[in-house]
């Protein structure tokens, strides 16, 4: 599942690391009311797309509905995960016990800068320390699983946490492959001024700032 918003830019690439996934299900691509050419991309790739309101939640629940599989991937339309990936997968569905947890991945920056390595390592320490990965880490999880945690809530942001902290540290697990994520939205703020403000946000959340009042301070 992959919820876009005007990704021309950044899906083709997503796209083309999940063209073996044919193997395991289907790419279902769900689309906010985009003004370029994102579905386009996304039919050309072969993968279904269905429409929802704008917002990161209400999108990824909308697929997950729509989704024809037991087992569901959430990723981020800027989020790509690297060779090998569905062979990670493979072997983290067939363990014992995987229905009974929700995996993630590595998160990693397309980006060389030392810079873009701080905060890999951040977000390393914020998925060991606080078993909160986030949504451009993807999110690999059995629908009955994703049933009874809730699914995720019709919020424009802080989706990925609400359902991560419903799950909770005992029914997450790394899936040991890596994602990259683009690193565009921090070269254009900064490195420190989008960390700043990321955890701004979650502070905000935590104490009890409704996500939509939170989602036009992130812009």
């Amino acid at each position: 599942m992959i919820p876009t918003l005007d990704a021309a830019a950044e899906l083709p690439r997503t796209l083309v690391a999940l063209a073996g996934v044919a193997q395991i299900g289907e790419v279902i691509v769900v689309d906010g009311g985009s003004r370029d050419a994102s579905a386009r991309i996304a039919r050309r790739a072969r993968a279904r797309v269905i429409e929802a309101p704008r917002g990161r939640g209400t999108q990824l629940a909308a697929g997950a509905k729509a989704a024809r599989c037991d087992w569901l991937l959430f990723l981020h339309a800027d989020s790509r995960p690297l060779p090998g990936w569905d062979a990670t997968v493979r072997e983290y569905i067939e363990a014992p016990g995987s229905e009974e947890r929700a995996g993630y991945f590595t998160f990693a920056l397309d980006d060389p800068a030392a810079a873009a390595r701080r905060v890999e390592r951040l977000a390393a320490w914020r998925c060991h320390a606080l078993a909160l990965p986030y949504g451009d880490q993807g999110l690999l999880i059995h629908r009955s699983l994703y049933a009874a945690a809730g699914g995720y809530p019709a919020f424009p942001l802080m989706e990925d946490v609400a359902l991560v902290r419903r799950l909770g540290r005992a029914r997450l697990k790394p899936l040991g492959a890596t994602i990259v994520t683009s690193a565009m939205r921090y070269q254009r703020d900064g490195y420190w001024g989008r960390s700043l403000r990321n955890l701004f946000c979650l502070s905000l959340y935590f104490i009890g700032v409704p996500p939509q009042q939170i989602a036009k301070l992130y812009g």
